[in-house]
């Protein structure tokens, strides 16, 4: 009995310490400094001004999202943490995605959204959002935003607990990819020709 009892306790050790590691991987240093990185590294090298032109542009008239990852922001490299704002046209739709490497955490700063997820069972979880509305898409999981009103804009801040949580557009990696045409209208039951027509309509 006691055996077991050790064995279990190892089990869900492991399972734990998994669990910890499915983030970014820790660093061993207070930050990382890409090669050929001009030194010496000074404050410029942590601040991200790729943010300056949402003050300076015209609100966009098709959904935008400004992304500060690591991509954009190498500093973010071994902090676990990336930043997006996503501005949303009345009518406009973030379409359904997901994020593989974070869950998302979204702030809405101005106008209303109408959010959603899917989870692992196919339950799907509905929100209204006004202004000042905090909601959490939990990582990896399918998600969408949408502005429904048809007169004002909407802004949202998103934090992610990763420096390159990813993004996968759902329409853009099923309709927009090399997946045969076949493949694809058996699994969604249908015929070719009403693939190839959700492929062209992607592409306008």
């Amino acid at each position: 009995m006691k055996k077991q009892l050790l064995l279990v306790v190892a089990a869900v050790a492991l399972a734990l310490i998994q669990t910890t590691r499915a983030g970014d991987p820790d660093i061993l240093t207070d930050y990382v400094i890409p090669p050929n990185t001009p030194a010496p590294v000074d404050g410029g090298f942590f601040t991200f001004t790729g943010m300056r032109a949402l003050v300076s542009s015209p609100f966009p008239s098709t959904f935008k999202v400004f992304k500060a990852g690591m991509e954009q922001f190498p500093a973010l490299n071994g902090q676990s943490v990336s930043y997006a704002v996503l501005m949303y046209p009345s009518g406009t739709v973030n379409p359904v995605h997901t994020h593989p490497r974070s869950a998302e955490l979204l702030f809405l700063v101005q106008g209303t959204l109408e959010v959603g997820f899917v989870d692992t069972t196919n339950k799907l979880f509905t929100q209204s959002l006004q202004q000042g509305d905090v909601f959490v898409f939990p990582k990896g999981l399918v998600h969408f935003q949408y502005n429904a009103d048809a007169k004002n804009p909407a802004v949202a801040m998103s934090a992610f607990g990763s420096a390159n949580a990813g993004t996968v557009s759902l329409p853009n990696t099923l309709f927009n990819s090399t997946i045969d045409d076949t493949v694809l209208a058996l699994s969604f039951k249908t015929d070719v020709g009403t693939i190839q027509k959700l492929k062209a309509g992607l592409k306008g």
